[in-house]
């Protein structure tokens, strides 16, 4: 199926959102990817491209075992059939992260899967809606910077709690901005 021309740039603004995004969490991603123009996209995807083309794998700057997959499923509504030839992707290729960006949701049985397979892999989802804009660029965004151990320590410390009580805070907040841009894991505290 081809995509229409709306199509081609939503995902183009997309693709470059995500590009960003794995940039800030420490993946590497050159600036060429994140400064290609539609033409460039189009010439590089074709006119007919299909968004399971549009796959992404990158390794961190400081650790190249450690990878992260973008998989952008062809469905409306993801299922577990779907959730299954991913994880069983990463499974052979020794890949444990992922983010999936979905065109709208994941359906009540595909997200059971990911709590389910929450041990092994660390799967993200995103609706291509939220990744339109890269919302780390708006005025009113405040800049987020991820706390040291020492740092953390040092907080905790200063205003008596424990860190817990600020994991119940991130859990409930857990498709919050930091989780956008820093790619966070329980233990890790953002300063704002």
């Amino acid at each position: 199926m081809t995509l229409s021309e709306d199509e081609i740039k939503r995902l183009f603004r997309i693709r470059k959102t995500v590009m960003t995004m794995l940039k800030d969490r420490g993946y590497f991603v050159g600036d060429f990817e994140i400064n290609m123009t539609r033409e460039q996209f189009i010439s590089k995807f074709g006119e007919n491209m299909k968004r399971e083309d549009l796959v992404i794998n990158k390794t961190k700057r400081n650790d190249p075992s450690d990878q992260i997959y973008v998989f952008f499923p062809e469905e409306q509504k993801v299922g577990v059939k779907t959730m299954k030839t991913y994880t069983n992707r990463m499974k052979s290729e020794n890949v444990f992260r992922a983010i999936l960006v979905v065109q709208q949701n994941l359906t009540p049985f595909a997200r059971t899967c990911i709590s389910e397979i929450a041990a092994k892999f660390q799967l993200e989802v995103f609706q291509e809606a939220e990744l339109l804009v890269n919302i780390k660029e708006h005025v009113l965004v405040p800049e987020h910077q991820v706390l040291t151990s020492e740092e953390k320590k040092t907080l905790l410390e200063r205003y008596t709690v424990k860190e817990t009580q600020v994991r119940e805070i991130l859990i409930l907040h857990l498709y919050s901005f930091t989780d956008f841009c820093c790619g966070l894991s329980l233990e890790q505290l953002v300063f704002i």
